[in-house]
């Protein structure tokens, strides 16, 4: 994606709690770049959806970021919705509890902004995970 002007949707399956793995933000961390080391593997995306250890900003980064921007916990019932800037540092922990928190990501970039070819991954995502479309939505 050439510029950050992508805007994140995060549709909860099952009700999220702050103790079943909730999503978390960072409000407003969007504005500060964090680099991150490391080279993007083969086929990342099968882990990295489940587990995100590539690419990943280190401790003292997201000590910075939780100190200057705070955390909020993204909870709700079945079928409500958060929207928020992709850039926005954001993650979720495990789950640990007997009740499942099951969510779906859709990610609107820009049609002015369609996907070139990966800078650091070797090849593109499967067209169902990053699709090339840049069809307006009507």
């Amino acid at each position: 994606m050439p510029s950050p002007r992508a805007v994140s949707c995060s549709i909860s399956l099952t009700d999220n709690h702050p103790y079943n793995g909730c999503l978390m933000i960072m409000p407003g961390s969007q504005k500060t770049f964090v680099s991150c080391v490391g080279e993007t593997p083969e086929e990342n995306f099968r882990s990295s959806l489940k587990e995100q250890e590539i690419g990943t900003p280190d401790h003292d980064s997201v000590t910075a970021m939780a100190n200057r921007h705070g955390i909020a916990m993204m909870t709700g019932k079945a079928g409500s919705a958060t929207f928020f800037d992709s850039n926005c540092m954001h993650g979720s922990g495990d789950n640990i509890t007997p009740y499942s928190r099951s969510n779906i990501f859709l990610v609107f970039n820009s049609v002015e902004n369609p996907c070139t070819e990966p800078y650091y991954a070797p090849t593109r995502r499967p067209g169902y995970i990053g699709a090339r479309d840049v069809t307006p939505i009507r």
